[in-house]
């Protein structure tokens, strides 16, 4: 299979605002992909296109060859922004884990050896074993996306999608979190779709970027994407990519021709 996600003209129209603008793009097995834009450029709004959770006005989503909906639901991974848990609730890591295998099914499933090792063996892909049996709402930020991470792959869906998952995290922690998906795309042959505000922490691992801008989405290569002209196109106005302390900043105006560095 060439393609796990195909996103093709997709407008979408909310209280009259056209939040995204004929947004088209794929992504292939093994590959991570940042969606890279400020807070409200639509990200979370794609998201839920591509969830089946939010018609498009125009376009289509399709998932390893499935109209968005619930069946192609079912073919998703997903790790919200935001995960409440009360830490007096009596449930362990691998109770959460294992829920991942029961998503699109009612009822509750007996214990049993096969969901066991599926359970173990996804909590030592994501270097969690320890934390088996730990109550969740003791996690810290760090712990807690890895085991939503597993969570969300336990089923072995072709597609992951994480909605800010460094959002909430310091530094070194988002870097290891970083560092286990790039891992796990490779490992697995899992795409990844990772929204983000700050493309940085990404660049060293990201196969594929697309950035959201005015509704609308260039798409490719971090190369091929983050450079003035591209970005200014799809803003509307004059921006430039300059390289500041070893990260790169997106700043409007015209400061000069500046290339992307990245390593």
């Amino acid at each position: 299979m060439s393609t796990v996600l195909s996103v093709e003209g997709v407008d979408v129209w909310l209280g009259g605002r056209h939040v995204l603008d004929e947004v088209g793009f794929e992504i292939a097995p093994g590959e991570l992909t940042g969606l890279i834009g400020s807070n409200g450029a639509g990200k979370t709004t794609l998201f839920r296109v591509i969830l089946g959770l939010l018609p498009a006005a125009r376009g289509h989503v399709e998932v390893v060859g499935r109209p968005a909906g619930r069946p192609a639901r079912a073919q998703v991974g997903y790790v919200p922004q935001k995960v409440a848990l009360d830490p007096d609730v009596p449930l362990r890591v691998r109770d959460l884990v294992s829920l991942g295998l029961d998503g699109n099914r009612y009822g509750f499933r007996r214990r049993s050896r096969q969901r066991d090792e599926a359970v173990d063996a996804m909590l030592s892909a994501v270097g969690a074993t320890r934390l088996a049996d730990a109550r969740v709402g003791t996690l810290s930020g760090g712990e807690l996306q890895r085991v939503l991470i597993a969570h969300a792959l336990v089923a072995q869906p072709p597609l992951l999608l994480l909605d800010e998952p460094l959002a909430n995290l310091d530094l070194a922690n988002g870097q290891e979190v970083v560092t286990l998906l790039a891992k796990l795309t490779k490992e697995q042959g899992v795409a990844v779709l990772l929204s983000a505000h700050d493309m940085n922490p990404l660049l060293p691992v990201m196969d594929r970027i697309v950035y959201v801008a005015e509704g609308r989405v260039a798409s490719g290569t971090p190369a091929e994407v983050v450079r003035g002209e591209v970005l200014s196109g799809l803003y509307g106005h004059p921006v430039s990519v300059l390289e500041l302390g070893g990260r790169v900043v997106v700043v409007a105006g015209d400061t000069g021709p500046t290339d992307l560095v990245t390593r």
